[in-house]
């Protein structure tokens, strides 16, 4: 049976929102929601992080954390460092974003269905796009879109709307073609994540600026599991406002 550990990347350095991570929404920092709906589907959780006022509060709720390098470039490479000094045995790690304190624990479960399939390398989510919705929506370069193949596999990642619907007006295309937008959220089997952080940037992935299209341009194979669920993810104060509202309003 395949086994699971989550690991929340969590950085207190940020130039939007420093500090973000021990933000408070209605008297619990962001970290301890986000691990406390982690725990809801998997065993296993831990924080990574490089900064002691974030490893304090997770042990203060209870939680298990592991200090990691200040120079990692990316939370995949925070996930694989954290996941050797876990002293972990699971087979596959989740990469959590430690910024979406009210994650369904349904999208973590669409990510382990994905390894069902022994092909899959790396799991990701996608959700449809509104057929009801704006090109002007669709077309947001910050909202990558996903082109899936009939196994449910990731042929590409763009910021550009793809695919493109030739015979066809572009404020037809949302109606006329379901397209698929990317949830940033990866789970990897643990020895995909070695292989995968030791690879140099690739040329789409500069091209693009997306991590994952440095592990489809290698050959690795990216399952994909569909996800209605909604996400908060807090970049910014004015984001933190937004979620402490919309606590409000499910504790009420």
């Amino acid at each position: 049976m395949t086994t699971f550990i989550g690991i929340i990347p969590a950085r207190y350095a940020s130039s939007r929102f420093p500090g973000k991570p021990l933000a408070d929404i209605c008297g619990m920092t962001m970290i301890e929601r986000v691990y406390r709906q982690a725990s809801k589907e998997l065993d296993e959780v831990v924080v990574a992080t490089d900064d002691e006022r974030i490893a304090d509060a997770v042990r203060a709720f209870g939680g298990n954390v592991v200090m990691t390098s200040d120079t990692h470039r990316s939370g995949t490479d925070r996930c694989c460092e954290a996941y050797h000094k876990s002293g972990s045995k699971a087979d596959v790690v989740i990469n959590i974003q430690g910024d979406e304190p009210f994650i369904d624990p349904c999208q973590i479960a669409a990510l382990k269905q994905c390894f069902d399939s022994d092909s899959t390398d790396i799991a990701t989510l996608v959700r449809p796009f509104d057929r009801n919705g704006s090109y002007e929506a669709l077309s947001d370069p910050n909202r990558p879109k996903v082109v899936v193949g009939d196994d449910m596999s990731a042929v590409y990642f763009s910021r550009s709307v793809i695919p493109y619907l030739r015979n066809y007006p572009r404020e037809e295309w949302p109606s006329r073609a379901q397209y698929y937008t990317h949830v940033g959220m990866y789970a990897y089997r643990a020895a995909v994540l070695d292989r995968i952080t030791s690879l140099p940037q690739s040329t789409l992935e500069i091209a693009e600026s997306l991590e994952q299209l440095r592990w489809l341009q290698a050959g690795y194979c990216i399952k994909v599991g569909l996800t209605e669920c909604p996400t908060i993810g807090i970049d910014t104060p004015e984001d933190l406002c937004h979620a402490i509202e919309f606590c409000k309003s499910i504790e009420a």
